[in-house]
């Protein structure tokens, strides 16, 4: 069969095929069934928006001991990695030295006492040598008074009386000479007290500096390990003083975070509008959980703000505190804590599948007389597993919650009820600033008996 012969009936089918087709009556085909979608109505519930940070704990009390004098360290009396009270022997420093400074000091006061007695005796001499003086003194005068009487009588001679104001004025000298007696008795006196005192503050020295040479616990903690054995030499007393171990309190524990000046800013307009206490001045409550943990077991409240930003980081440290009785928590560990973002509101909550993102917005599908709408939301943050919606919904809605790819706006569809769980996230749908006597912030230490006294009197006195 020839090439030409075949082209020809291959073409001659083809036409006929397609006067067929032209032929024919043309038939209605069917319309594709609607997609089915699952369906269900948002949940509506009481919440609080708990705000998510990473913190790092810190121990409340931190103490590098180091000893305040200089000596061999002679014994240790702890067990490295324990928990000590406050108080508690940790280390002794050859105290012999100290003792000899001890004696020495009060060989001193002594000393000095003796000098004491011995310039108030001068002193009750020097006292009985002005009134003999005194006495003279006297005689003399009123015997150059009557001789002179006499003189111009000339009932006596110039000689007598020459001799009498001699004597006179030998007894003014003697008066004179017993009042720098008198005076230099008292500088004796001062100079012997100058010295007791001098003595007192060598001894109060020297038994702190022997004091000193047992070094206890100044807080109750946990304790490190022993940075330098028995025998060697310890330097004291100096900013470079020899470190000697740590204590670091355990109970309660601080947890520290920063907060960006976005979130800052939002703290700081709820409060402005009543809808939520400032943790500057009320003690919010804040939930921690470690690495390990799926929910928030770790109950505190809000400790500490800062009063300024970090240039570096454009970010402001704040601060919680948690009572840690069973000693979970442990400084240096990180930690997710959540605070309160909002006071506790209705809120209406959907699963992040029934949310479509166009550009820069944000959608969702619902379903009205089996009919497909769209509507635009603005979302929040995720409580109970689920996503806050601030605006577009009612809570009413017939939310298509799976399916979203299958429907099309303005388009039909089947659907199938759903249901929406809720994952309790073990946060509490409402809060209060805790009460004072819940409060476990450490309390400053109370001012100096002086310094109240010296307060008062300032008050009252005023100065110019």
């Amino acid at each position: 069969m020839s090439k030409s012969y075949s082209f020809r009936l291959l073409f001659a089918i083809c036409m006929l095929l397609y006067s067929i087709g032209c032929n024919q009556s043309p038939q209605e085909q069917s319309a594709p069934p609607p997609s089915t979608v699952t369906v269900a109505t948002p949940v509506k519930k009481q919440i609080v928006e708990w705000d998510a940070y990473t913190g790092r704990l810190e121990a409340i009390e931190f103490v590098e001991i180091r000893s305040r004098v200089g000596g061999y360290l002679q014994s240790i009396h702890f067990d490295e990695g324990q928990v000590v009270d406050k108080g508690d022997l940790l280390f002794i420093i050859d105290p012999r030295p100290f003792e000899a400074e001890l004696n020495d000091a009060n060989a001193s006061l002594r000393q000095a006492e003796s000098q004491l007695l011995q310039a108030k005796a001068q002193m009750e001499e020097a006292k009985a040598t002005q009134q003999q003086s005194n006495a003279q003194l006297t005689l003399a005068e009123t015997r150059v008074v009557r001789v002179r009487d006499l003189r111009q009588q000339e009932v006596t001679t110039q000689d007598e009386l020459d001799q009498l104001e001699a004597e006179y004025l030998q007894a003014q000298a003697d008066a004179a000479s017993s009042l720098a007696g008198i005076s230099s008795a008292n500088a004796a006196i001062a100079i012997a007290n100058a010295a007791i005192d001098s003595a007192k503050a060598k001894i109060e020295t020297a038994k702190l500096n022997l004091q000193y040479t047992k070094i206890t616990a100044p807080v109750t903690g946990r304790i490190s390990r022993e940075y330098i054995t028995e025998g060697n030499l310890v330097t004291g007393g100096t900013a470079t003083s020899s470190l000697l171990t740590t204590i670091t309190s355990v109970q309660p524990i601080y947890c520290v975070f920063d907060a960006n000046e976005q979130e800052v800013l939002k703290y700081t307009r709820l409060a402005m509008a009543g809808r939520r206490e400032s943790s500057r001045v009320a003690k919010n409550p804040v939930y921690l959980s470690l690495v390990d943990e799926t929910d928030y077991p770790h109950e505190g409240h809000m400790d500490f703000v800062d009063n300024r930003f970090d240039t570096d980081t454009a970010s402001m440290r704040a601060r919680c505190v948690f009572p840690n009785k069973d000693q979970v928590l442990m400084p240096g560990m990180f930690a997710r804590i959540r605070i309160p973002g909002s006071s506790q509101y209705e809120a209406i909550l959907i699963p992040d599948s029934a949310i479509g993102t166009d550009q820069n917005s944000q959608y969702v599908y619902v379903v009205v007389d089996d009919v497909v709408e769209r509507r635009a939301v603005t979302v929040g943050p995720i409580v109970d597993g689920l996503r806050v919606v601030r605006d577009g919904l009612n809570g009413d809605e017939t939310l298509i919650i799976e399916g979203l790819l299958l429907a099309r706006p303005d388009s039909k569809v089947q659907i199938q009820e759903g249901t929406i769980e809720v994952v309790e996230d073990g946060l509490p749908d409402s809060y209060e600033p805790l009460p004072p006597e819940k409060w476990i912030s450490p309390e400053p230490d109370p001012l100096p008996e002086d310094d109240n006294a010296i307060t008062s009197s300032a008050d009252q006195g005023g100065g110019e």
